[in-house]
């Protein structure tokens, strides 16, 4: 009896873990697709934020060069990432959206967007993903407060490398109230972004249109 008790129990959980199994692969497929799509959303907004449409005639998106593994490091890139290319109707790029990782965040990593045009200028500068403090360190994103704005038009001549810090560093830029931690780590992230398009900027403003910018755009292009 107990043996039969025992089997019977067992035959019950193998379905139960059966059916969890095929529910979370069902919901798993159904949301991919939404999923993705809100990320791309997502992406599009933030890209088009800093480089908007009238500055490029390529999809953004689409259009991108993979960041060689060697840099990773010096960007944070964890799993490396791409960047994207933003050109002018001849073809030729004239800004670039790097992604970067301010590892040093108060709360942790910080996710960033650096825009930087072909003069080695600022385009703009977005926070994508944080978990800094509600009213201090959160003022990172625009949605807070207007300090990230402070980059735009800015290079590593403008201000002089040397004030690429927080004013309580002796640098240039403005820190939070209460909250230097996180400005600092900002400033010194979008930094090393410039550092490393100037290190890289012939290979990089030069690079062809992605294979996946080409199969879009030809669909496109059937349809005229």
């Amino acid at each position: 009896m107990l043996k039969r008790s025992m089997a019977s129990n067992a035959l019950i959980l193998g379905i139960f873990a059966l059916v969890t199994a095929g529910t979370l692969a069902v919901t798993q497929i159904t949301t991919r697709e939404p999923i993705e799509r809100a990320i791309r959303e997502a992406s599009a907004k933030a890209l088009l934020e800093i480089i908007p449409l009238d500055r490029h005639s390529n999809d953004i998106l689409v259009d991108t060069y993979p960041i060689p593994k060697a840099y990773w490091n010096q960007l944070g890139l964890g799993t490396g990432g791409e960047i994207n290319l933003a050109r002018e109707e001849d073809g030729s790029i004239s800004a670039v959206i790097i992604p970067a990782v301010a590892p040093d965040g108060y709360s942790g990593p910080i996710s960033l967007l650096v825009g930087v045009n072909r003069d080695g200028t600022i385009a703009g500068v977005r926070v994508t993903a944080h978990t800094e403090t509600p009213g201090l360190g959160d003022k990172v994103d625009l949605k807070k407060s207007d300090w990230i704005l402070q980059f735009n038009g800015l290079s590593l001549q403008d201000p002089p490398i040397d004030q690429w810090k927080v004013q309580k560093d002796g640098g240039a830029f403005d820190q939070f109230t209460g909250a230097t931690i996180t400005p600092r780590a900002v400033v010194n992230q979008v930094r090393r972004v410039l550092e490393f398009i100037a290190s890289h900027r012939e290979e990089i403003f030069s690079a062809p249109v992605s294979k996946r910018a080409v199969e879009v755009e030809q669909p496109e292009k059937e349809k005229q």
